[in-house]
């Protein structure tokens, strides 16, 4: 292998890991309750930052999430599922991309509640709120946090 064949395989490793999130990992399922109008909106900024989704409406969105392992106090009003992972709430788009880039062990992400400022939750003020990453357990540690 000479220089230019082992700097352009450097190179690309990254992309070729980028673009394999255009494939499967792109798919998300998403359960909402039909009413919700924030819910659609954060479905559409997910669409917009190159994801598909796949929209349930589901009328008890509380059990589903239990249903997954999402535990009740990291709930807020739909969840996704996309790669092996829960998605929970308001969660920007960069964040799942980057929780699938990385794989940690975990079982997903949250955004607890519905802070306004997260993705669908746009208005005229931004809350501070944190991504959380949680476990099977439970256990949680901040992810990325935003408006602090």
């Amino acid at each position: 292998m000479n220089r230019k064949q082992f700097l352009s395989s450097i190179f690309a490793a990254p992309l070729m890991a980028a673009c394999a999130l255009n494939g499967a990992e792109r798919k998300m399922i998403v359960h909402k309750s039909p009413t919700c109008g924030c819910c659609g909106k954060w479905v559409q900024h997910l669409e917009a930052n190159g994801f598909e989704v796949a929209v349930t409406d589901t009328d008890d969105i509380v059990e589903y999430g239990r249903s997954v392992g999402v535990p009740d106090a990291l709930r807020s009003c739909h969840t996704g599922l996309i790669g092996g992972y829960a998605i929970e709430g308001h969660v920007p788009a960069a964040d799942i991309k980057r929780l699938l880039a990385e794989r940690p062990e975990a079982k997903g992400l949250t955004v607890p509640g519905m802070p306004m400022g997260s993705p669908g939750m746009e208005g005229s003020y931004v809350d501070p709120y944190s991504v959380l990453l949680f476990d099977a357990d439970g256990r949680t540690r901040v992810f990325q946090s935003y408006g602090a």
